[in-house]
């Protein structure tokens, strides 16, 4: 569906049905801080997760990067349902569980499990491995007690482990081999969507590159959906074709794999990006220039007003203070949240999201504007903003 130039940009985009395996939408949560005594007050929050919306299609992989403390390990635990959110939808399969009652949430589990962060910590170490990686499917009871120990030994040679090592206990192995007991765990129940939180990071790296091979072969075999979180943009890169980018507690931009790395528009997207090695600047003997930010990332209990990015952009101006950037489409797959959103070197001097925002330049309201509604939804549009034009235009 196209757009003529004479369409308003308020006119709100139209919905491209897909084929999402997980559609996230607005998803928050909230800490709580509590105040020192005998009477414990709640006296704060602290905002790990404010208003994310993404989704995942079925059979491919989404990438969540940014700097620690982002909310990303957070995200992904809430779409295990580890934690039940404050607010927002996760809607798996079309169903919503966000607010599923604990005591419901045990078909869940057997289609969405985790690969956690690190090997060492995840696995009991009084248990032998075939007694954790046999563990879901006595619980879900998916095989009969005497084809358990078959099937464990099955998922091991599928993780690239001996089965004969079944009775040995987690110390007998190194950290790779660990991480792939815990692949082999998340395997048993034959899961639909696998959140990989941070998957490689606490491993060598001569050893991250099997284990991210190993996932993709996994995706392969087993036409999995991966929500894969991590820090590392080349692994990610790698892995995912599409990225978004988290900033304390928000998506500040997501798009295809090939847009995001070759033609970031936020300009935390470029400082990340400009700390990764440039394979082909270094053939030619260039490299690429480092993009250093100033000061500190806020606190997550005060998150600055307006854009929580803002209070270390050298492109901020009144606006930015005033009025939270929307995670506007700027493509057929790439939404970006900056008021001056554009390419490395060619930002615009005045805000791109006056008229879908319905402000001025300093951010005040426009009197009888009306602002775009439903800009933060999961997913792509058929049609998208012009940033040129300050349009909205579509295929």
């Amino acid at each position: 569906m196209s757009a003529t130039a004479e369409e308003t940009p308020s006119a709100a985009p139209s919905t491209t049905p897909g084929n999402p395996i997980l559609e996230v939408e607005n998803l928050r949560m909230y800490f709580p801080v509590k105040s020192s005594g005998l009477v414990r007050r709640t006296v704060g929050h602290v905002q790990a997760v404010d208003g994310v919306s993404f989704q995942v299609e079925k059979g491919t992989s989404l990438g969540l990067v940014g700097e620690s403390g982002c909310g990303k390990s957070t995200t992904g635990r809430m779409v295990t349902r580890l934690y039940q959110p404050t607010g927002g939808a996760i809607r798996f399969e079309g169903k919503d569980i966000a607010q599923t009652k604990p005591g419901d949430l045990k078909p869940i589990r057997r289609e969405i499990q985790m690969i956690f962060q690190d090997p060492y910590t995840s696995l009991n170490p009084r248990h032998t491995v075939g007694a954790i990686v046999g563990a879901p499917l006595a619980i879900h009871k998916v095989v009969p007690r005497d084809k358990i120990l078959p099937r464990v030994q099955e998922l091991l040679e599928v993780v690239g482990l001996n089965p004969e090592h079944y009775n040995r206990y987690p110390h007998e192995f190194s950290g790779g081999q660990r991480q792939r007991i815990g692949i082999a765990r998340s395997l048993t129940l034959q899961p639909k969507l696998l959140v990989a939180d941070e998957p490689v990071s606490a491993l060598d790296v001569s050893i991250q590159a099997q284990v991210v091979n190993l996932l993709q072969d996994v995706q392969k075999e087993f036409g999995i959906s991966f929500l894969f979180i991590a820090h590392d943009l080349a692994i990610v890169r790698h892995f995912c074709p599409e990225v978004a980018v988290m900033y304390l507690g928000k998506i500040v931009e997501i798009a295809d794999r090939d847009t995001l790395y070759e033609r970031p528009h936020h300009p935390y997207t470029q400082a990340l990006l400009s700390a990764v090695p440039d394979v082909k600047q270094a053939a030619i003997g260039g490299r690429r220039e480092r993009i250093r930010l100033q000061g500190d990332v806020p606190s997550p209990i005060n998150p600055p007003s307006g854009c929580r990015f803002r209070t270390r952009c050298q492109f901020a101006q009144e606006i930015c203070a005033k009025v939270e950037p929307p995670l506007l489409q700027i493509g057929p797959r790439h939404k970006v949240a900056c008021h001056f959103a554009g390419e490395l070197g060619a930002h615009p001097a005045t805000p791109v999201t006056m008229d879908v925002c319905g402000v001025d330049a300093q951010g005040s309201p426009v009197p009888g504007a009306t602002p775009v509604e439903q800009l933060n939804k999961p997913g792509f549009d058929d049609r998208w903003y012009d940033l040129k034009t300050q349009q909205f235009t579509g295929r």
